[in-house]
């Protein structure tokens, strides 16, 4: 269940809600005046996060360049490389 805490907190709780984020690899949702506001983390979790997004589109690239012909298996160009060091 994420952790919900109004704007205020950021002012009065904040080394509360600071610890509670580097504790938990989740974020604090702020509400201001009872609606989702923002969202807060520790640095390391957003990394972690910003990490993962850029593999899933270095992945997606990868293999919409499989589908579209624009690269070879692997195999295929180790054989080739090692049939032309040994020609």
């Amino acid at each position: 269940m994420p952790a919900i805490r109004p704007s205020a907190d950021l002012r009065n709780s904040y080394n509360e809600i600071s610890e509670f984020c580097h504790r938990y690899t989740e974020p604090v949702f702020i509400t201001k005046n009872g609606q989702g506001d923002l969202a807060v983390m520790s640095i390391e979790t957003y990394e972690l996060l910003v990490g993962k997004m850029e593999l899933h589109k270095l992945l997606e690239e990868g293999l919409a360049s499989e589908k579209s012909g624009k690269i070879r298996p692997m195999n295929e160009v180790f054989s080739r490389i090692k049939s032309k060091l040994s020609s």
